[in-house]
């Protein structure tokens, strides 16, 4: 899990509204995921600009998922252009609870880094910064 939750599950609560859940997968593992999801009743609702991932529907929750590649220990997103390295060093097991409910996340130093410069789009950087201004409490 990486995203807004993922800063959720860090800091031990909820921290701000969420329109989705962020989670980076293992390409290799699509399949797997694919049928695992729609066996649980998610929906597959992909968006027509899909790069380098995918999204699912249950209910009101939207499960967005971006596929990852591992180049010799890199961690890379593998966009049709170019791939873009998220990170040289492992993803490692880290993970933490949110009201009972257990999730893999992200390394807290790569998640900060990520939140480090919001983006560009008004909503998204208004959402980076509330996120950066919770981690800084971990």
């Amino acid at each position: 899990m990486f995203g807004g939750w993922a800063v959720d599950f860090w800091v031990g609560r909820v921290t701000r509204d969420h329109d989705d859940i962020d989670a980076a997968v293992w390409r290799r593992d699509y399949e797997k995921i694919r049928a695992a999801l729609l066996a649980a009743g998610w929906r597959h609702t992909p968006l027509e600009d899909d790069v380098v991932g995918t999204r699912y529907s249950w209910r009101r929750s939207v499960l967005e998922l971006t596929f990852l590649e591992d180049r010799d220990g890199a961690v890379v997103v593998p966009f049709p252009e170019h791939e873009v390295t998220w990170t040289t060093e492992p993803f490692g097991d880290d993970e933490r609870s949110l009201s009972g409910v257990r999730a893999r996340v992200i390394p807290l130093e790569l998640l900060r880094d990520g939140k480090r410069q919001p983006r560009e789009a008004h909503v998204e950087a208004v959402k980076d910064v509330a996120d950066h201004a919770a981690l800084a409490d971990v």
